[in-house]
């Protein structure tokens, strides 16, 4: 694997969601876990919840990943494969999804990676997530806003993402 690049530290954030008696808890992971697959999984583990935990990730607005832990099961989502030319996150996630990263012939489409039915028990099916990822004018701040506000808890969200603004 490539060597870390300063860019995969910048601009990066990692907001952990889970519901714990049925209400959403959401806070910000360490900024040292965005840039590395196993510390996100291994945090998203520590987390209690009704049907796992999960993180969304945002880095630099490109590309999101999703990493959920639910029943002691990895389930990862990628949503732009073309990342993993340009960051080590995204290849790390091809790397465990066992996919290989795009050749330069591959670039000109944006496509997802991973599990599309990643919060299919919470209401968000596959075609809704391929919705998402397929609107070429979002960033992955505001896909990710979508998801959040898709699956409920969009309020919680905005306060742990604006709170980084600050």
């Amino acid at each position: 694997m490539a060597g870390q690049r300063a860019a995969d530290t910048a601009d990066a954030y990692a907001v952990i969601a889970f519901r714990e008696e049925g209400r959403w808890q959401v806070g910000l992971l360490p900024e040292v876990v965005t840039s590395d697959l196993d510390s996100l999984i291994a945090a998203v583990r520590q987390q209690p919840g009704e049907n796992g935990a999960f993180a969304l990730v945002d880095v630099a607005d490109e590309f999101f990943v999703v990493v959920r832990v639910q029943l002691g099961r990895v389930r990862l989502l990628l949503s732009d494969v073309t990342a993993a030319v340009a960051w080590d996150l995204a290849v790390q996630v091809l790397e465990h999804l066992e996919l290989e990263v795009p050749g330069d012939d591959d670039l000109d489409e944006v496509w997802p990676a991973g599990d599309l039915g990643v919060f299919d028990d919470m209401g968000l099916d596959e075609m809704e997530m391929g919705a998402i990822l397929s609107d070429d004018d979002a960033y992955a701040d505001e896909m990710l806003a979508a998801l959040a506000r898709r699956l409920g808890f969009a309020d919680a969200y905005e306060r742990v993402v604006d709170a980084l603004v600050q």
